[in-house]
């Protein structure tokens, strides 16, 4: 095995590489990329067993063809260390090391045999629909950051994908929550699709962001029983699936919440979280002192002092109510307008953030106790 390729090519496929690969892995291959040269292509895979990320990078000079297995974060990290855009030689030489050289730097890696690398063969072509990089992207940053982190309900640590009907209208709907905050976001699908209902974990769901933000184009999904496959220019992702029930979300979004705040988002963003300075663990309620046109902020924490600001904003009740500083951040920091709009029902009941700039996504948010 013999071929040439480009610095920064290969640094970047490395670098997706590191988001799949366990850091304390069992198995020695799972700490392992397998490079596959052939067909002047060079294709890198790497895996958990329960992820499998593919990348391949087109028209390299192949001298000579072949595969072979080594250490990915060793690998990575020469590559990033060389100088960028300069080619690289890389070379299995006959002590079975694989041997890069670039400019004055020289290395020999140990392997494994390519023989010993888990690959599983899908058939995926069934249930097959594209859809714009972009649009995915914005429904996974809108619910990324409310999937739940409690191990013990394995079904909430993940999006919830399905398709959902609005007066005739398809959507690819996103749903996430970890039962204190619940984030829904939708995007239009030209047709109704074949598409089983999933629950995508959270790993699959950081490894893919950070593919499709540096990509414009179309992305095919297609799901067999208990796995997914993303498919982009050149990546592929292929993912196992939650088993679980998520639960009924619909019901959890207020109904009759008549009390609508409308305040400018940025200044709304930069008051919360200046006041929430003041709470070293962020676990102190922002309270919130509601009158006509008036919105009090206050965080007091008997450790380290208290902050409140004054804010002018549109509303026409008097209400009091107390929020974890940390899930009105995470909300207000993904909305796309200039303003946010809060609806209240009273200080005990979760209040619903609309964003005016998009009307496809919602949030809900548990108010704190006292």
């Amino acid at each position: 095995m013999k071929f040439n390729v480009n610095q920064q090519d290969l640094q970047q496929a490395l670098n997706y590489c590191q988001g799949v690969i366990e850091k304390r892995s069992t198995l020695p291959i799972l700490s392992n990329i397998l490079l596959d040269v052939g067909n002047s292509n060079l294709t890198i895979t790497a895996t958990d067993l329960d992820l499998i990320f593919i990348h391949k990078i087109n028209n390299i000079e192949v001298l000579e063809e072949g595969k072979i297995t080594t250490t990915s974060s060793i690998m990575y990290d020469i590559v990033r260390k060389f100088t960028s855009g300069k080619k690289i030689n890389l070379t299995l030489n006959d002590t079975n090391k694989l041997h890069l050289e670039s400019e004055k730097s020289i290395f020999n890696l140990n392997c494994i045999s390519a023989s010993e690398f888990p690959l599983t063969d899908e058939n995926f072509n069934e249930n097959e629909f594209s859809i714009k990089s972009k649009q995915l992207l914005k429904l996974l940053n809108k619910c990324k950051f409310s999937v739940s982190n409690d191990e013990t309900r394995h079904y909430l640590s993940g999006i919830y994908l399905h398709q959902t009907e609005v007066e005739d209208k398809n959507y690819l709907t996103a749903v996430a929550t970890d039962s204190h905050r619940m984030s829904i976001s939708k995007i239009r699908l030209e047709q109704k699709i074949e598409f089983e209902p999933i629950i995508l974990p959270k790993k699959t769901i950081f490894q893919l962001c950070s593919l499709l933000d540096n990509y414009d184009g179309d992305v095919k999904i297609s799901n067999v029983k208990s796995k997914i496959k993303f498919e982009l220019n050149n990546s592929m992702l292929i993912s196992k699936l939650i088993d679980g029930k998520f639960p009924n979300y619909i019901q959890v979004i207020p109904k009759n919440n008549q009390k609508k705040l409308e305040i400018n988002l940025k200044v709304f963003l930069d008051s919360v979280d200046r006041v929430a300075s003041v709470s070293l663990d962020k676990k102190d309620g922002v309270k919130f002192n509601l009158t006509k046109d008036i919105l009090n902020l206050s965080v007091n924490n008997t450790n380290s002092g208290d902050g409140k600001e004054t804010l002018a904003v549109n509303f026409d009740h008097d209400l009091e109510i107390s929020f974890n500083s940390r899930y009105l951040i995470d909300v207000a920091s993904q909305l796309d307008g200039d303003k946010i709009e809060i609806f209240f029902n009273d200080t005990g009941s979760p209040a619903l953030i609309k964003d005016p700039g998009d009307f496809d996504s919602i949030f809900v948010v548990m108010p704190m106790k006292g």
